[in-house]
Formats: structure tokens, C-alpha cells, sequence
């Protein structure tokens, strides 16, 4: 089973790149997703310069890159669920390179930065069918 799910935050905007001959659309980002440690062991972390998240390499694909690049931007909290890919390639010098990555499936918005970029519910493809019967709920209408 290869299934991963991932909160964290963006280290970069979304670069936003097309595949010749077929136009698909790709978009790449790194997410940086907390360690999970005590207070004590995070500031010993910080004291000593190490790390205390996790950089982790995200690729999407189709429509929901082109969202992704048009609606998230670095800082912004956003979850994945994907799959863990390993790849390699020579690079221009001939080394071999390896990259381990996960293949987003899905892609969830969860902080927006300007009200006025909020995508519609037209422009968001997040894989899921319409289930009849149910409506949006404002946030006046929660009872909690």
C-alpha cells in the first residue's frame, strides 16, 4: 500500500510548467511539514541549527496543478494525499540523480490568503462527485 498524507506549509509558490506535444499541465511546490517532538527537543533541535520540519517535494497533475498554481502561494497551509514516487535521471555533468517524491491526488486549500482569489466551485476539480441532497454551509448557519 503507498498512501501519504501530508499537512504543512509551502516553501515556495507553485511553479507552473506544460508538457510539450501533449499540454499537460504539471505543477511542482515543497511542502514543509512539522516533526512531530516534544518543546524541549524542538528548541534542542533549533539551538543545535537542526531541522525541526520535514521539506518534502510535491508534483501535481492536470487541471488541479493549474488550481494549485493559480490559488496557493508560500506560506500557505494545504494538505496532500498521494502517493510516494522514487525516480532517477543523469544530469548534464552525467551524474546519476535520485529524487524521491509524492504524486498529489488530491490537493486541499486550507488557509487562503485574499478572499478575492478564492476559487469557485466551478474551477476546483478535487476528484470527488456531487452527492445529491447536500448544500454548502455558510458560516452562520454552524451550530458550533
Amino acid at each position: 500500500m503507498n498512501n501519504v498524507v501530508l499537512i504543512g506549509r509551502l516553501t515556495r509558490d507553485p511553479e507552473l510548467r506544460y508538457i510539450p506535444n501533449t499540454g499537460t499541465a504539471v505543477s511542482n511546490f515543497a511542502l514543509a511539514v512539522d516533526k512531530q517532538v516534544s518543546r524541549e527537543k524542538r528548541q534542542e533541535m533549533e539551538a543545535k541549527g537542526q531541522p525541526t520540519a520535514d521539506f518534502i517535494n510535491i508534483v501535481v497533475w492536470g487541471k488541479q496543478a493549474e488550481n494549485c498554481a493559480n490559488y496557493l502561494a508560500k506560506g500557505r497551509l494545504t494538505a496532500v494525499q498521494g502517493r510516494i514516487q522514487s525516480r532517477s535521471y543523469d544530469d548534464n555533468d552525467g551524474n546519476r540523480r535520485y529524487v524521491t517524491e509524492v504524486v498529489a491526488e488530491r490537493v486541499q486549500f486550507l488557509e487562503w490568503g485574499d478572499s478575492d482569489r478564492r476559487p469557485t466551485s466551478d474551477s476546483i476539480d478535487d476528484g470527488f462527485t456531487d452527492i445529491g441532497g447536500f448544500d454548502p454551509a455558510d458560516g452562520d448557519n454552524i451550530p458550533f
